[in-house]
């Protein structure tokens, strides 16, 4: 409730500081279209609903942001969300004399604050003024956009507009402070006859000097009191961090035996920023983005049950029952933790995933192919030609395989590696496998007749299908990471296709495969083998050409 408060106080503010920058920008145009704009503006911003929302939206947003120090384990944070943080501290000292000298003073006194008035003595009778506004533009702007990004980046669709968003950033305030310069220039213009600047002044209804030094007082005030209360957030923090230790300590261990000892109540992802341990989390701990997700071992039964929302998280990458979000799981006894992502995983690894991502037994089919003899066919070759050919090889073999539905896993050396069904179930799995081979013995011969003038001799493969019970999941380190599958099934694949060379075949496919897909293959030449590894001999189909299987209608 409290980071949806902060949200929602913050994009009232936002909306705010958006019309008074699209306001200013009228001023590229004409003082005039400035004037018109700023009725507007005030009518909208100065009615008694809008400003209740407005302040009540100003003293949340300040009280929140103070509550959010206060609660920070750490003062240490990323580069982007320190800089929010200084914006937002130097909000208050630059918009105090601004707020106070229009709205207030407007309220109070009756001034006539409009942009004539504002420019005229910004620019004619204090210089300083008008840096200090340009400067308030620039961090209250930079302040919202930082926020507006940390909060928009974990949705899908963030990435195809941030382009188009970072210059509409940059180039609203621009226009901004482009229009009032052009009414600076015009309003000194105007102001070399003494006798109009006396006028702007006289139609103003200008306070007295005795309520102009009250003003002042209030904005010192107003400064002097938004940096007691920071001061006093800060030690408020700092003693709230000695209570907790008093209440005793607890030890998480990280894999390479690396132990961290904080107080107990810190949560794991903190524990693991005290502890100097590197901890992706794209949300910065707001349990959004669940980058910060870890496997608890020993001691996992004595932690916090999670909450709803950590829970709705959870379920949305389809983690394991033992999978919490790190900055969620607040540590009251000894417990091993395990961080599951990269510390420098962005928010892609924020986004929906299937469960069985995290490592799932399956019965999935497999595919296995590999080109016969091209280590000799390349001897001759220049590495070029080489690099040249295998391209066309794989792009042939690749978009096969995607055709019928299948997910490419690997390529290895000259051969591929194809899984089938992980979703859709293995009978699917099997059906799309045996299309994917016919498609794959097309496009090869397909890709023979285009390179006919480059090779000596056609290019050959070798296939072997095979289904059964496999561990999927995403596995590797890094980039290097995929989705992959492992286990009997798979060393069992890999060997029917070796054995392509034995029976002079180009596709050998196993019964339990034609059982799964529900397809007879009696009419091809059937033989039962024995493989290392396995107890029971198995019933193989083996065709000389693939494109001899019957074709079949991809299933999604």
């Amino acid at each position: 409730m409290v980071r949806r408060l902060r949200l929602i106080s913050g994009l009232v503010l936002f909306g705010y500081v958006l019309t008074h920058l699209l306001n200013h920008s009228l001023g590229l145009i004409s003082f005039e279209a400035l004037e018109a704009g700023v009725a507007v503006f005030s009518a909208f911003w100065r009615s008694w609903p809008l400003t209740v929302l407005l302040y009540g939206a100003l003293l949340a947003h300040l009280a929140l942001a103070l509550v959010a120090i206060f609660a920070r384990e750490r003062l240490v944070m990323p580069p982007a969300e320190a800089l929010r943080y200084l914006m937002g501290v130097l909000i208050v000292p630059l918009a105090a004399l601004h707020v106070l000298g229009t709205r207030f003073t407007h309220a109070v006194y009756g001034l006539d604050d409009s942009y004539l008035y504002i420019v005229t003595v910004q620019v004619v009778f204090d210089v300083t003024i008008a840096i200090q506004q340009a400067a308030l533009v620039v961090v209250v702007w930079l302040h919202g956009c930082i926020g507006l990004h940390l909060w928009l980046r974990l949705k899908p669709w963030y990435g195809r507009i941030v382009s188009y968003a970072l210059a509409l950033a940059i180039l609203l305030p621009t226009l901004s402070l482009g229009g009032y310069l052009f009414a600076a220039r015009e309003v000194l213009r105007l102001a070399e006859d003494p006798d109009w600047v006396e006028q702007v002044l006289r139609q103003a209804n200008v306070p007295s000097s005795e309520a102009i030094a009250e003003i002042g007082v209030l904005r010192d005030g107003l400064v002097i009191g938004f940096f007691a209360l920071l001061a006093l957030t800060l030690v408020a923090r700092l003693l709230w961090r000695i209570w907790k230790r008093r209440r005793g300590m607890v030890r998480l261990t990280y894999p390479g035996v690396r132990r961290v000892t904080v107080p107990k109540g810190t949560t794991v992802l903190d524990a693991s920023r005290l502890g100097g341990i590197a901890h992706a989390s794209v949300c910065g701990g707001r349990g959004r983005c669940s980058t910060c997700r870890v496997r608890v071992g020993r001691g996992g039964a004595l932690l916090p049950p999670p909450s709803t929302d950590e829970r709705r998280v959870l379920a949305r990458v389809g983690a394991a029952p033992n999978v919490r979000l790190a900055c969620q799981t607040a540590v009251l006894a000894d417990c091993e933790v395990t961080p599951l992502l990269p510390p420098a995983s962005g928010p892609r690894a924020a986004r929906p995933r299937p469960g069985y991502l995290q490592g799932d037994e399956r019965e999935i089919a497999i595919l296995f192919a590999d080109l016969r003899g091209f280590t000799t066919l390349s001897e001759d070759r220049l590495p070029y030609d080489v690099v040249f050919v295998l391209n066309r090889y794989f792009t042939a073999m690749g978009t096969a395989v995607e055709q019928a539905g299948g997910r490419i896993d690997k390529f290895i050396g000259d051969g591929v590696m194809a899984l089938f069904g992980i979703e859709k179930g293995v009978a699917v799995g099997s059906r799309n496998a045996m299309e994917a081979a016919r498609l794959m013995a097309k496009s090869l011969d397909e890709l023979n007749r285009s390179l006919a003038s480059d090779l000596q001799q056609p290019l050959r493969i070798g296939i072997g299908l095979h289904s059964g019970a496999a561990i999927v999941g995403e596995m590797g380190y890094g980039r290097a990471t995929s989705v992959t599958a492992i286990g009997d099934a798979v060393n069992t694949a890999s060997r029917l296709e070796a054995l392509t060379k034995d029976y002079a075949a180009q596709l050998i496919v196993s019964a339990p495969l034609a059982a799964h897909a529900g397809l007879d293959l009696s009419t091809f030449p059937k033989h039962q083998i024995d493989l290392r590894g396995r107890s029971a001999p198995l019933d193989i189909h083996v065709l000389e050409n693939a494109q001899s299987l019957p074709a079949l209608v991809p299933e999604d």
